[in-house]
């Protein structure tokens, strides 16, 4: 039923629907449930330490025949200085004094380069069917040892620059993420939460720069979402968002409670959480930051800092860090299998539709 099967043979699937890593919210369950459907389920192992990504590989294996996707992420090692450090403190004081949490952190965790030797090591040992990346590319020397071991690459483009990179460094498909995606924005290089294309204009662009199979994602929910990023010229679909409702997501009562009730303006970008920008739930934390903007502390170090905030009882509405995008009022609360075959059955609808002559 898919006009444009690249992706699918790419990546040895049936459906091309990839359930986007979602690190935390993305389970074991809701991964397996998505492949086991004929999509491309994937975990989000950034943070994981190294038996961690062993153990979840090995259980993926014992859930699904089918292809999976484990993904991390690219970054250099943090190097905030003191100064951005002692000014972000001061900012961050009066907050600390209203919730009661005593004095921030006046020191920032020691963090390696995202994707270093060591995480090489471990992925190669693994040798996992795909494996994705965000915030850019690992070095030459990394990508052909990934792609001797016969490892599918594909990696995130926030603009047509990155696509190009991307296609030169070695990826075998690239993620256009359009800026109505939920979740830390792609971007290879840090930028401003103001920074970004949507996915209506992103997709056609990226699909004329590159010869890879390119991946719409952000704002897509449903068969009309996938029938419309189709019809820009990708070769299938990366949803996130979508799948936060499903019961094997990790979700917490909080944020499903906020997609039960979610409009298309609950959600705004701010790099105010983590240091990159991502887009979260309009909070008042997030806005008063966004009005006095300065130099934070490198990602992930940020967390270091904002964690108590939201950890706090009784400031989750202000502080909360909850990642979702703008469709999520198109949420439906399926089991992910189930799920699955209602986007393709939506889809193939509108395909049929599209294709159908004109009325006499």
């Amino acid at each position: 039923m898919w006009p444009n099967r690249r992706l699918c043979d790419l990546l040895k699937i049936e459906h091309p629907i990839i359930q986007a890593p979602m690190a935390g919210s993305a389970t074991l369950e809701l991964a397996a449930a998505v492949s086991n459907a004929g999509g491309l389920g994937s975990l989000g192992c950034a943070s994981m330490l190294p038996d961690g990504v062993r153990n979840v590989a090995r259980q993926l294996r014992a859930w699904t025949d089918h292809p999976f996707n484990l993904n991390f992420f690219v970054f250099p090692k943090p190097g905030t200085s003191d100064a951005v450090l002692a000014r972000t403190i001061e900012r961050l004081r009066p907050y600390y004094q209203e919730l009661s949490l005593g004095e921030p952190s006046q020191r920032l965790p020691p963090i390696g380069p995202g994707f270093d030797d060591e995480k090489l090591d471990l992925v190669l040992e693994i040798r996992p069917p795909v494996v994705s990346f965000h915030f850019g590319i690992p070095d030459a020397a990394k990508v052909a040892r990934l792609k001797q071991a016969g490892i599918m690459i594909i990696s995130t483009a926030t603009n047509v620059t990155e696509a190009l990179k991307l296609a030169d460094s070695g990826a075998d498909a690239v993620i256009a993420q359009g800026w109505e995606a939920g979740g830390h924005r792609g971007s290879h290089v840090p930028n401003g939460p103001g920074d970004g294309v949507g996915t209506m204009a992103l997709v056609p662009q990226i699909v004329d720069a590159v010869k890879l199979p390119v991946i719409a994602a952000g704002g897509i929910a449903d068969g009309r979402g996938i029938a419309a990023a189709f019809a820009l010229g990708a070769s299938g679909v990366q949803i996130g968002t979508g799948f936060l409702s499903c019961d094997e997501a990790g979700t917490d009562a909080p944020r499903r409670a906020l997609i039960r009730a979610a409009t298309d303006m609950d959600t705004m970008v701010t790099d105010a959480f983590s240091g990159r920008a991502a887009r979260a739930k309009r909070t008042r934390y997030a806005l008063e930051m966004e009005e006095s903007r300065m130099p934070l502390p490198d990602f992930p170090q940020m967390y270091a800092l904002t964690a108590p905030l939201g950890d706090a009882d009784h400031a989750k509405a202000d502080f909360a860090f909850h990642l979702y995008g703008q469709a999520a009022a198109l949420n439906r609360e399926l089991p992910a299998g189930e799920l699955m075959r209602t986007l393709v059955a939506e889809a193939k609808e509108i395909f049929g539709m599209l294709s159908a002559s004109p009325a006499r």
